[in-house]
């Protein structure tokens, strides 16, 4: 009898032991090495630490129509792209990978297979799954420009038929072969929704607090984040904010002012139609800024994306 309350007590008190460390809430933060660059990756060919929009139409100066790169990393290719009133594209799409917009100014008509063609003008976000066909044309009596990102290093596919002939230029080392394939086109979600009116759907409707849902795009392989807050004083320099392991970031303005302190460059402030880019590993830190509300719009990797902040910073920006 003495043995078995004995072995009574020990299991009751694993038990309690057990109940105990459940019972314990799980831990804010973790600790850990991340490898890092010892010294920051530099800034090459197109990608600087912030593009201003004003310098660039200022380049486009007189041009009805035009496109400039200013993105351009393993991941993504961003540019801005003027179409004048009229010019339309060819329908096209691509194999593996969305396509996504900002509409910046002008009106654009985006015909997308499967959908009611629709009218986008300024604040409008718009994107497009693989191997759904779309066009877009200019409207009404002003140029159209918008900001578009595609996966680097692809070129668009454009849907045919049989018996068509008229075969697309695709520059200098390659070109386009008729082909046929057997897998259907990708589908929207709640998740991934085709547009979003910035300007109504989140100003309008949330004109001083925070979205509920505010990822644009979220699919695995893509993350874009609307980020809305309000202005705030200037963090501390001590405040460096976080790193990427292997990833670059960068973000569109989209309303008020944004504070970027990015790795061995100033403190600077962006404004609406800015980008800025973060290389891989460099710390960044972007704040709102200003008086009232201020949103960027972040290009990431996926939603799940490893944040390496300081040592002393409890896993969060401080």
């Amino acid at each position: 009898m003495g043995n078995l309350m004995r072995m009574i007590r020990i299991a009751l008190a694993c038990l309690a032991l057990a109940t105990a460390a459940s019972a314990q809430p799980a831990p804010k933060y973790w600790y850990a090495w991340s490898p890092r660059p010892d010294a920051p990756t530099p800034y090459r060919g197109v990608n600087h630490p912030v593009w201003r929009l004003a310098d660039v139409l200022a380049a486009h100066k007189g041009q009805a129509g035009w496109s400039q790169e200013i993105i351009h990393t393993e991941r993504y290719s961003a540019r801005w792209i003027q179409m004048g009133p009229g010019q339309k594209t060819r329908p096209q799409f691509y194999g593996d990978d969305r396509t996504i917009w900002v509409v910046w100014s002008g009106q654009i008509r985006f015909a997308i297979d499967g959908q009611k063609p629709f009218v986008a003008k300024k604040g409008f976000l718009v994107q497009v799954p693989y191997r759904v066909a779309y066009s877009m044309e200019t409207v009404g009596n002003e140029p159209s420009l918008r900001f578009e990102v595609t996966h680097a290093g692809r070129l668009p596919s454009y849907p045919s038929d049989a018996a068509a002939t008229d075969k697309p230029s695709a520059g200098a080392g390659m070109h386009y072969e008729k082909v046929t394939y057997p897998s259907p086109p990708d589908v929207y979600t709640a998740q991934n929704p085709m547009m979003l009116d910035f300007f109504k759907d989140v100003v309008g409707a949330h004109p001083h607090d925070l979205l509920k849902q505010h990822r644009f795009v979220d699919d695995g392989d893509n993350m874009v984040d609307i980020l809305r807050g309000e202005g705030a004083p200037t963090p501390p320099a001590t405040n460096r904010g976080h790193f990427h392991v292997g990833y670059d970031e960068f973000w569109i303005v989209l309303e008020g002012r944004i504070e970027y302190l990015i790795e061995d460059e100033k403190l600077f402030s962006a404004m609406p139609g800015d980008v800025v880019y973060a290389p891989p590993g460099r710390w960044h830190r972007a704040a709102w800024a200003g008086n009232g509300m201020a949103t960027r719009l972040a290009f990431n990797v996926r939603g799940a994306l490893f944040h390496n902040y300081g040592e002393k910073a409890q896993g969060k920006q401080r």
